[in-house]
């Protein structure tokens, strides 16, 4: 079982987590305010729920700030609807976002999920379009250099890589990659590809197509 940070300012929500994930084994711990999340808590955490709208430091400026600390997975909490506000947090690190109010049969799938890809243990390694993945150690690397993905992105990535020339929908990539049905999570596929590409971009290399009105594919050699 994790260990689970959860950040928000609203009590009644908090308890509701924390008796939600609890009942599924997991350890939880409640902070109410982003400027309370410190280095000890990326270090212990295994999946970090963020608030976005907090008094002081907004789930933004958080999410931004332990990217530089921790690798786990990040999912936003968060009641703003807009795709623009989605796409910020994403851009920043975030790994995944539930819009408020939801349901908490779809958090705890959510957090199972990603907990599963972090903890799975593949054996092997691929080499695709120039990009090597170490299955096991869920990294890729491009000329021997570490290609810098969060956990969402590597997993959209292996995902594309390990079936390369099929073509997915943004919803197909998206249950394949954390296996939970992605209908409402369109746009954080497109952010994350867009991401991926960015990164990808700086080794000349651009493996990723899209398929127009279907959704994207990894080039086949």
């Amino acid at each position: 079982m994790a260990n689970i940070l959860a950040v928000d300012d609203d009590p009644d929500l908090c308890a509701l987590l924390r008796t939600a994930l609890e009942r599924d084994g997991h350890t939880v711990t409640v902070l109410h305010r982003g400027s309370e999340v410190a280095e000890r808590h990326c270090a212990w955490a295994d999946c970090i729920l963020l608030d976005v709208m907090m008094p002081g430091e907004d789930g933004f400026s958080v999410c931004k700030r332990l990217r530089a600390l921790a690798d786990c997975p990040i999912l936003f909490l968060t009641a703003r609807t807009e795709e623009a506000d989605v796409l910020k947090g994403l851009g920043l690190g975030g790994d995944d976002y539930l819009t408020k109010p939801f349901r908490l049969a779809e958090l705890r799938a959510r957090v199972h999920a990603h907990l599963r890809r972090q903890n799975r243990t593949p054996v092997h390694r691929i080499r695709r379009g120039g990009v090597t993945f170490d299955l096991a150690a869920g990294a890729a690397f491009c000329e021997d250099e570490p290609l810098h993905l969060t956990r969402a992105e590597y997993a959209l990535c292996e995902v594309l890589a390990l079936h390369a020339g099929r073509t997915f929908s943004k919803e197909q990539l998206y249950e394949a990659a954390f296996g939970f049905d992605g209908t409402a999570d369109a746009s954080a596929v497109t952010e994350h590809i867009k991401n991926i590409r960015a990164k990808l971009r700086t080794f000349a290399l651009q493996p990723i197509e899209t398929v127009w009105g279907i959704g994207y594919r990894w080039k086949n050699e």
